[in-house]
């Protein structure tokens, strides 16, 4: 490698500086290798992986991939609820450290970020420009690359999956490879790794469109279930001054509905903060979703009492604002006995009517522990291979306690499998970042295009280097 003249010749210094590289970073990796336990926020999935890595640049990531050969899982704030981040004896990247902000142009309305940032480090940057994202979930603690990897989506009006709003990524695959798709250019990777879940690889980067943080209105009115679709359609759907619009089904009768819609006004700010300050302690929240799940006639006290203390008023306040929502509020105490869970799932807007009624009957003959259902809507996805919006559809967003023991697993999993036989005969599908009920057949039913997508990952991924639970369920190499 050394020329005549002592010095290092310029054909070898690139690979120098690559095994250098290599090194430093197989150095970081077997520091690290002492097996460890990873869990999601439910803590009902502990998951001893062989190591964890916490990359801060992306060339960390690409030798990550090539020093290790076993296998890798990926994993962000960890709010997917059935070991979608990790499988045993896995290195797993958190890229929780990765979370820089990489360009941003506000004459462009876009941003560029490493994709272990939160949204509310994201909000936090634009602000001050007075934008705002396109699409994102209801709460800003998770991370780009989480929303990403489940194609998330959120309360936004007119809107659909957060890929609507993806201008384009960077990923690593499984031969160290990093690639730029969007979807005009590698669009198979593009539309397989959002909503991918990590199976073809590390998404490092991602350009994102923004929009305007405008000033919004709160208002809310409560009706009969069934006159809610009618009233979607003739007063929400089109009504481009709206922002945000949810419905909550109120358990345990499932019969009232209140429906939550925010506007955009000129009125005076009402609200002090331009986005949520993050606040030491929910003590009200988390005593109230004790008295909701536990306390008898607790759901009915929400419902006529605790709500409409709630909505007494109509705010006014940033886009921002309720876009930074700090999922801590729905913390409980303890999860050691009993914890939190979600389930969602996809309707196509014409069986609305059709499915609520049923989905309760399931419900309540399985005296199933729910604090809420959340109704939204979104337009169809754009060509993601596991779309869950093929068509316009209503979500149903679930959150219910339960117990930790076996027997409550089982009980879960037994009506979760009802329910996921339903919403499949009214043609729609089930959300994946969830706990892991479904069948394979139940799987292959809701997800049609999965055949498409297990052969992208087969030829960009042939050693099944990528892996966590969703795939170790589903993927048959």
């Amino acid at each position: 490698m050394m020329g005549s003249n002592g010095k290092i010749d310029f054909k070898h210094k690139s690979r120098l500086i690559f095994l250098l590289g290599f090194s430093l970073i197989c150095c970081r990796l077997y520091g690290q290798q002492s097996a460890k336990i990873v869990n999601d926020i439910t803590q009902l999935n502990p998951i001893k992986v062989r190591g964890v890595l916490n990359p801060t640049t992306t060339e960390e990531i690409v030798y990550a991939i090539k020093a290790n050969p076993g296998p890798i899982s990926i994993g962000g704030g960890r709010y997917s609820m059935g070991g979608q981040t990790a499988t045993e004896q896995t290195l797993q990247i958190d890229m929780r450290t990765f979370n820089k902000v990489l360009h941003f142009s506000k004459k462009d309305k876009e941003i560029t970020v490493q994709t272990g940032i939160t949204w509310r480090k994201l909000l936090g940057f634009i602000d001050s420009a007075n934008l705002s994202v396109k699409i994102m979930q209801s709460y800003s603690n998770f991370t780009v690359g989480g929303a990403l990897s489940v194609n998330a989506h959120g309360r936004y009006v007119g809107q659909g999956p957060i890929i609507l709003s993806v201008k384009k990524i960077k990923i690593v695959l499984a031969n160290g490879h990093l690639v730029e798709a969007s979807p005009t250019e590698q669009n198979e990777i593009f539309y397989g790794a959002i909503g991918g879940y990590g199976a073809l690889g590390v998404i490092t980067e991602a350009t994102l469109f923004l929009t305007d943080n405008s000033k919004v209105e709160r208002s809310d009115t409560v009706m009969q279930a069934d006159v809610y679709k009618k009233y979607f359609f003739d007063k929400i759907r089109n009504d481009t001054a709206v922002i945000f619009h949810s419905a909550d089904i109120y358990p345990n009768k499932y019969r009232k509905i209140r429906a939550v819609t925010h506007r955009i006004t000129k009125k005076e700010i009402s609200v002090a903060y331009r986005i949520k300050p993050v606040e030491k302690s929910y003590g009200f929240n988390r005593f109230a979703y004790g008295l909701v799940s536990e306390f008898p006639g607790g759901k009915w006290i929400r419902q006529h009492m605790i709500d409409p203390f709630l909505y007494r008023n109509n705010p006014i306040e940033w886009r921002n604002y309720e876009a930074a929502s700090n999922v801590e509020e729905l913390e409980p105490r303890s999860r050691k006995k009993t914890t939190y869970v979600l389930e969602e799932y996809f309707i196509p807007v014409d069986s609305f009517n059709n499915f609520y009624p049923a989905m309760a009957r399931i419900l309540k003959s399985n005296k199933v522990n729910v604090i809420n259902i959340s109704i939204r809507n979104a337009r169809p996805d754009p060509g993601s291979l596991l779309a869950w919006a093929r068509t316009e559809v209503f979500s149903f967003v679930m959150y219910y306690k339960q117990g930790t023991t076996d027997d409550d697993k089982a009980k879960v999993k037994n009506w979760t499998m009802e329910l996921i036989d339903l919403v499949i005969d009214k043609k729609g599908t089930y959300y994946l970042p969830y706990q892991i009920h479904a069948t394979a057949d139940q799987f292959a039913k809701a997800y049609p295009n999965s055949t498409f997508f297990f052969q992208l990952k087969k030829q960009l991924d042939p050693t099944y280097k990528f892996r966590n639970k969703l795939w170790d369920a589903y993927y048959k190499q």
